[in-house]
């Protein structure tokens, strides 16, 4: 059996569940980020995968995707309004100038 098949066997497999991030999915399978990002977004695309769930990233915005094998309708994506968004960002800013760190 070829490599590329049994990583792409290894990786429906792992998004069969629906609970993994990309980077979850890429440790899991040994197939590089950006690689498992591009085969998430064309199963997408193509209808064999939906979007079960958003995750936050570093910086605390809901933009990591978490893909689930067949068809369905993609969760919605949590917005904040502006004014959470600010006061998020200030106090950011507050916890650096109390560690001493230059904004």
């Amino acid at each position: 059996m070829k490599v590329n098949a049994m990583m792409m066997a290894m990786l429906v497999k792992a998004m069969i569940d629906g609970t993994m991030t990309c980077r979850e999915l890429a440790a899991e399978t040994g197939l590089h980020y950006l690689t498992v990002l591009q085969y998430g977004k064309a199963m997408h695309k193509a209808g064999a995968a939906h979007i079960s769930g958003w995750e936050l990233d570093s910086l605390g915005r809901c933009s990591i995707r978490i893909y689930r094998l067949g068809p369905g309708k993609d969760a919605k994506k949590p917005t904040r309004t502006r004014a959470q968004v600010c006061a998020d960002r200030r106090a950011r800013k507050r916890d650096a100038e109390l560690l001493g760190l230059k904004t």
